[in-house]
């Protein structure tokens, strides 16, 4: 049988949809992570995930004693949930799919409370000012190129006068086992007191509540 134009969108989407389920039920608790995906996350939710292993991915989660080596903001952009996000760019990548991405599928969101009123066009308006910059391999603090935790922490406080997170130089951190790394990244510099804000530092901040799970 042959579809029709039309029917093509449609199927798209259930592809979609049952791409999303198969993630779900591979996580501990699915039915909290269902409940989180399709009734109880906002705008505005800070959420975190693990990328696949690799050099840089394992350098971020060692040097900062975390599991978590990525975030973004959960925003409705162009009508559709989304995260925007720094990897490769500045942008925003549809939420089902940044859910697919991660290491086992696994997510924890954070939200600021209270909520900051106006919290949705403002995050979106911060967003666009730096949308399309590269990513920063070398964290650094300026906005020439941005990497993911920057792009929270900046959004947030530059649009909505909230201060995510603490930053802290990269010699405080648990740089030495990666130090071979580091200056392969930097042409050999050791940049031991260049300020960074890493996804976890986000975590710890008392303006946020874990909001999944709970």
């Amino acid at each position: 049988m042959k579809l029709l134009p039309q029917s093509r969108p449609a199927i798209v989407r259930c592809v979609i949809i049952l791409s999303v389920f198969v993630a779900l039920v591979a996580i501990r608790r699915p039915d909290r992570l269902v409940s989180y995906y399709f009734s109880e996350k906002k705008e505005g939710d800070i959420l975190f995930q693990s990328l696949p292993h690799g050099d840089l991915v394992d350098a971020i989660e060692g040097i900062s004693h975390s599991e978590w080596s990525h975030c973004g903001i959960l925003v409705k952009h162009g009508g559709k949930w989304q995260v925007a996000e720094a990897i490769g760019e500045v942008r925003y990548t549809p939420l089902h799919l940044w859910v697919l991405r991660g290491r086992q599928f696994k997510v924890e969101a954070y939200r600021v409370n209270p909520p900051p009123a106006g919290i949705a066009p403002a995050l979106n308006a911060g967003v666009a000012k730096l949308r399309g910059l590269p990513y920063d391999f070398s964290y650094a603090p300026d906005d020439a190129e941005i990497y993911c935790s920057e792009l929270v922490h900046k959004v947030y406080d530059r649009e909505l006068g909230v201060s995510i997170g603490s930053w802290e130089q990269l010699g405080h951190l648990n740089w030495k086992p990666y130090e071979a790394f580091i200056r392969r990244m930097e042409n050999g510099q050791l940049p031991l007191d260049r300020a960074m804000i890493t996804p976890v530092a986000l975590t710890r901040s008392p303006l946020v509540t874990r909001v999944f799970p709970r």
